[in-house]
Formats: structure tokens, C-alpha cells, sequence
């Protein structure tokens, strides 16, 4: 499900409940004429729950939300130009991208990855994105 408000200055708000609902004062993503921003997700599944059984589930489900987000505005993960991650442990870095890749096969967005002490719900990984119509 959809549901789209535009404020005042054409931004859109996204929000689909295939992705875990804001646990803050933010959007799932805002949305102006050309461009889309993601706020950061984490490993909740869309009923709030984290599954932490492997680094590499919390992982995919993380691109699963960043992806029902994406495609919640029209738009598809091959749209997206831009990520940024945040990580609890960069170890881990190297299973970060197994899960990744699998997203972005070809030409991936430009892309950060940063070490974190700690992230929202005990999440070990966060990825926010910006995408482009």
C-alpha cells in the first residue's frame, strides 16, 4: 500500500507498509520533481521486527526495505545514484557486499561505508540512498 502527501513545496511524502514504519519523526522518503531520498533503513521487517539470526538476513532484509521503499515512489533500485552505510562492525564489510551486489549487478551507485558504535533496535547495519527519476 501507498500512501503519498505533497506538502506545500511539491515534496512528496512515501510511505508503503512493505517497509517497517518510521520509528522517529521522519519520513520513509521524500520525493520532489526529480529526486528521491530514503531515509535510513534498518533490518525491521515491516511489522517492526528485527531479525538478527545472521548478519547477512539483517542484511537482505535491509535492501528489501530500501527496495519496497524505492519502488513504493515509481521508481526502481537501478534509479538509485547514491548510498550511504552505516555498519556496527567493518568486519563485516566483505558480507556487506555479497548481499549488495546482488541488489545493484551492474553499475552500483556511488557509495560510503561507515563504522557506527551503535544503530537504531540493535541494528548491526543502516542504509539510506538517494535515487534519481
Amino acid at each position: 500500500m501507498l500512501v503519498a502527501f505533497v506538502t506545500k513545496n511539491k515534496h512528496e511524502v512515501i510511505f508503503t507498509k512493505l517497509a517497517p514504519t518510521p520509528i522517529g519523526p521522519y519520513s520513509q522518503a521524500i520525493k520532489t520533481d526529480d529526486m528521491l531520498y530514503v531515509s535510513g533503513q534498518i533490518g525491521l521487517n515491516a511489522q517492526g521486527k528485527l531479525d538478527s539470526t545472521s548478519f547477512e538476513v539483517e542484511c537482505k532484509q535491509v535492501m528489501e526495505n530500501v527496495k519496497a521503499v524505492v519502488e513504493a515512489s515509481g521508481l526502481k533500485m537501478s534509479n538509485i545514484v547514491k548510498s550511504t552505510i552505516y555498519t556496527t562492525d567493518l568486519k563485516k564489510f566483505s558480507q556487506i557486499n555479497d548481499v549488495y551486489k546482488t541488489y545493484f549487478p551492474n553499475n552500483p551507485p556511488a557509495r560510503e561505508t561507515v563504522q557506527v558504535s551503535a544503530l537504531p533496535k540493535g541494528a548491526h547495519v543502516e542504509i539510506s540512498v538517494i535515487a534519481e527519476k
